[in-house]
């Protein structure tokens, strides 16, 4: 039986084909993600661009448009738009190559790497003005919203394990004190997932940003913990805090740390990841359970290793670790294996 045919992608060429009237010799796949969007490299003549397919119906690419400029603009390598079409959900842009950070990072290339993603970093920090950006802020409800998927998708959904009257107040406590430290942080432009999937290795003003369309504004060291706390590759603690504390000197030099005290700055870095993680562990499981995409899962353990060593470090968090280590960190080790 015959597949059906991919009416999006039909219309994808007729916009390149006929709209533009580029000469288009190759359309082919270059990446999905976790949403509904769709990337083709597309060749024409000597040089290959990079469209973008979002369904109108699922996705809004005004977001991405709208942060491709504040980031260009505030010296962030962020992809140029050559074409749009708004109603058919189309974006032709520039092409970063095929090196993301990820195939890339290892123990001799790391600090060259993260210096270069560090110093792209802090441009989005200073450049973006928050007060005129017109970016949707990372606020209390939100927060709370991304943490809740944790139970719903998370241990409930995938590992059978829906909280009780107990572990809810374990729970509600944690949220509370997570809040409250991401909320008492300088607020910048925050990326929201600026990690080595999303960075492209380029010859020039390395690196390349994509997948920045959710940015907002929110705590300081969002995109630090994003990128150091990667749940995608992990580095020895003390080499991710010697980064830490260079990032921290940069943004003091700036005047945007907010803090000169560098253990509390490495605290709000740390239960900011730990934020981000709970999430996560959300968000994979959904990703599993609600949209059929099993591919990260592999990559839970490594997530929850992260939280069950963050907790470890602050005293605070020890009910939520006892909660973690009364079965649900081993049964997640058990069904997904250990972390690498």
């Amino acid at each position: 039986m015959a597949n059906p045919p991919d009416q999006r992608l039909e219309a994808l060429s007729a916009w390149l084909r006929q709209d533009l009237n580029l000469k288009l010799e190759r359309l082919s796949p270059a990446s999905s993600d976790a949403s509904f969007r769709r990337y083709f490299r597309a060749t024409v003549g000597e040089r290959d661009f990079i469209v973008m397919d979002a369904p109108p119906a699922h996705e809004d690419v005004r977001p991405f448009i709208k942060v491709a400029a504040l980031l260009r603009e505030a010296g962030v390598q962020a992809p140029k738009i050559h074409a749009q079409d708004l109603e058919q959900g189309f974006l032709l842009l520039c092409d970063f190559g095929n090196r993301p950070y990820l195939d890339s990072l290892n123990a001799d290339t790391a600090d060259a790497l993260y210096g270069d993603a560090l110093d792209s970093l802090a441009r989005l920090k200073r450049g973006v003005d928050i007060s005129a950006c017109g970016l949707p802020a990372y606020d209390e409800a939100l927060l709370r919203r991304e943490m809740d998927l944790c139970p719903e998708w998370f241990l409930a959904g995938l590992l059978g394990r829906p909280a009780g009257p107990a572990e809810q107040a374990v729970l509600a406590n944690t949220w509370q004190i997570l809040v409250d430290s991401a909320l008492e942080q300088p607020k910048v432009c925050v990326h929201r997932d600026y990690h080595s999937r999303n960075l492209m290795i380029t010859e020039a003003n390395n690196p390349g940003v994509i997948d920045f369309q959710d940015a907002v504004v929110g705590p300081v060291t969002y995109d630090l913990v994003s990128l150091l706390r990667d749940c995608y590759i992990v580095w020895p603690p003390a080499r991710v805090e010697n980064w830490v504390a260079d990032y921290h000197r940069r943004l003091l030099d700036a005047g945007l740390a907010g803090e000169s005290d560098p253990e509390r700055f490495l605290r709000w870095f740390d239960l900011m990841g730990l934020q981000r993680h709970i999430k996560v562990l959300g968000i994979f499981a959904r990703l599993k359970l609600r949209d059929g995409k099993p591919g990260y899962l592999r990559d839970i353990p490594r997530v929850m290793n992260y939280v069950v060593q963050a907790c470890e470090r602050h005293p605070e968090l020890a009910d939520f670790l006892a909660f973690l280590q009364d079965g649900v960190a081993e049964q997640t080790y058990a069904t997904l294996g250990r972390p690498a």
